[in-house]
């Protein structure tokens, strides 16, 4: 009962309004001062101190000002450009190479907020002006943008490989062939789609796309595609090789994102402010929410939260399937209305033991939560991407028009969850190939 009252008070205050942080450490330690007595805040900076001590979440801070200063270089948006007119033949030219750079932007940054509002703000007048359908437009640049969550270096990634003590670098290596086919599955639905309504994605004449192709050169290709694809290699070519932890792969990787931002002229002192003003902000907010689930998780499990939920589900007579069923559901709905970092902190501390208990492949289920995750950005109320794309918007998008085109995408994302839970190879394959 006290248990089942923790969670009753912790998600009433979450309804309210509370701030995530304060409210998991502060009801945690009303419940855990009446189960443990004084020696709760004994135990609890000793906790935390080993939780924030952690190499890995280092990583943290680098991979979102490598991400920021990328942002800040001006690559993107000639990625963006470049791809459009080398498709400008294809129908859905357009959508095709904002999914394809949206996938370069995962692989090179992994922040979600800066590719979506980049590519919005790039490629939707652009498709607007075309013809294209709000829909249509708004749905892949939405979709596209999330990618990074799944995408390493993922974010997502890093804390999941935290909470639930997985190796970063095999989540990495996991991710690949998961991250690569919801890109060309995305490709597939806006090409068949851009096939079976011509009218709703107008094609270039061929008097533009000569027009277009006149402004290529060997040199802006060079300069387009080599440069993202140096930072690439440099972060997850040494992870993959051995030759560094992630840790250190992201120091690579800020460094050579200030790099390129530096041979691309934009390396100002503006610039630089920025980069780490809103690295040092989204961490603080991370290491926050990271806090208080901690001393959630040291309550929890000091009153006997996990046994007693592994008792439940054994009552039940679960099937270990119809339990991941079942969390999955849960998590899905809870991206509807929380943020992905809390779900992490919250839900996976929690089941983590039951999945272990059913000697579940660790690895695996963290893909699949992972790619769960990824939908609560693109759905209402509280899809994150949503709100991005709105501010960067026409006034003539509205909110519906939005909604409306984010749902095959999160479609194809259940789909390609159901895939890989039927044939866990596609996320445990490549790991053990490469061990």
């Amino acid at each position: 009962m006290i248990i089942l009252l923790l969670f009753l008070c912790l998600f009433a205050a979450l309804l309210l309004g509370f701030p995530v942080a304060f409210t998991l450490a502060g009801v945690s330690i009303i419940f855990g001062y009446f189960a443990f007595g004084i020696d709760l805040f004994y135990l609890l900076p000793l906790r935390i101190y080993g939780t924030m001590s952690s190499q890995i979440l280092i990583s943290v801070p680098l991979f979102i000002y490598m991400g920021v200063m990328l942002e800040k270089s001006g690559i993107a948006s000639r990625l963006l450009n470049t791809m459009a007119i080398l498709l400008g033949r294809i129908r859905g030219g357009l959508a095709i190479s904002v999914a394809i750079v949206g996938a370069m932007l995962a692989a090179s940054t992994g922040i979600v907020g800066a590719t979506v509002v980049t590519m919005g703000l790039m490629s939707l007048p652009a498709m607007l002006n075309r013809g294209y359908s709000k829909e249509y437009a708004t749905g892949i640049i939405a979709a596209s943008g999330t990618l990074g969550q799944i995408i390493p270096p993922s974010i997502v990634l890093i804390l999941m490989g935290s909470v639930m003590n997985i190796s970063i670098g095999n989540l990495f290596i996991a991710a690949v062939i998961p991250g690569v086919s919801l890109v060309i599955l995305y490709i597939l639905f806006v090409y068949v789609y851009a096939v079976i309504y011509p009218d709703k994605v107008p094609h270039f004449s061929e008097a533009e796309i000569i027009t277009y192709q006149k402004e290529l050169s060997f040199r802006l290709l060079f300069r387009t595609f080599l440069l993202p694809f140096i930072l690439i290699v440099a972060v997850l070519g040494s992870i993959f090789l051995g030759i560094a932890s992630p840790t250190e792969a992201a120091g690579i990787g800020a460094l050579c994102a200030t790099l390129l931002t530096k041979l691309e002229g934009k390396l100002t002192w503006e610039n630089i402010k920025t980069a780490a003003y809103e690295s040092g902000n989204l961490s603080s907010m991370v290491f926050m929410i990271l806090v208080g689930a901690t001393a959630f998780g040291l309550v929890f499990r000091g009153m006997g939260g996990d046994d007693f939920l592994v008792e439940l589900i054994q009552n039940a007579d679960l099937s270990p399937y119809m339990f991941l069923a079942i969390v999955m559901i849960g998590i899905f709905i809870a991206g509807f209305f929380i943020d992905f970092i809390e779900i992490i902190f919250i839900f996976m501390p929690v089941v983590t033991p039951i999945f272990m208990h059913y000697d579940m492949n660790l690895l695996w289920i963290a893909i699949l939560v992972s790619l769960n995750l990824q939908t609560s950005f693109l759905t209402p109320p509280f899809g994150f991407s949503l709100f991005y794309l709105k501010g960067v918007a026409p006034e003539s998008v509205k909110t519906s028009h939005i909604y409306k085109g984010i749902i095959p995408y999160i479609v194809i994302q259940i789909v390609l969850i159901s895939v890989i839970i039927q044939f866990p190879q596609i996320v445990t394959w490549l790991p053990e190939f490469l061990d």
